[in-house]
């Protein structure tokens, strides 16, 4: 009995899902979604996604989410939520692998974000820049820093860019 109780045991451990969280390589949809997550997701489908282990930004004028990699290290991605949904959903420090469907991926330099996106506005941040895609659901952005393209971030109208 106790034989069939630990290989029901192993059994469910295998079978079941691996813990969520933040996409190792998350892809940015311009205007739809980033890393899987679309604008407009409730709480609970970020959690789906993304999992529970997130930090509340303490010093952030709205609700935010913090989903780093490991414990006390920046990388990651985040998420707004305002009125109950995700209002704004961004990465953080660069991380690798995510990526466009196009192949343009963090660390690209200014030159290739702009031929990979032309007609990009410039908006001005503190101690960066991002380059801005709208559409009429949303503004996509490519935030630069030292001339490397840093971050992705996809927004609703009306959010700070700048964060």
């Amino acid at each position: 009995m106790r034989r069939l109780l630990l290989a029901a045991a192993l059994c469910l451990a295998l079978a079941a899902p691996a813990a969520a969280a933040p996409p190792v390589a998350g892809l940015l949809v311009p205007g739809r979604s980033l890393g899987g997550l679309e604008l407009g997701a409730t709480r609970a489908q970020v959690e789906r996604a993304w999992g529970r282990a997130y930090g509340l930004c303490t010093g952030c004028a709205r609700e935010t989410w913090y989903f780093n990699y490991f414990a006390f290290q920046p990388k990651g991605a985040g998420v707004e939520i305002r009125s109950g949904r995700t209002a704004a959903i961004f990465t953080l420090y660069s991380p690798a692998a995510w990526h466009t469907a196009g192949g343009l991926t963090l660390g690209a330099t200014v030159e290739q974000v702009r031929t990979a996106f032309p007609g990009l506005a410039r908006r001005e941040c503190s101690g960066y820049y991002a380059l801005v895609r709208a559409s009429p659901q949303a503004l996509t952005s490519f935030y630069i820093l030292d001339e490397k393209l840093w971050a992705f971030g996809l927004s609703r109208r009306g959010v700070t860019l700048c964060r």
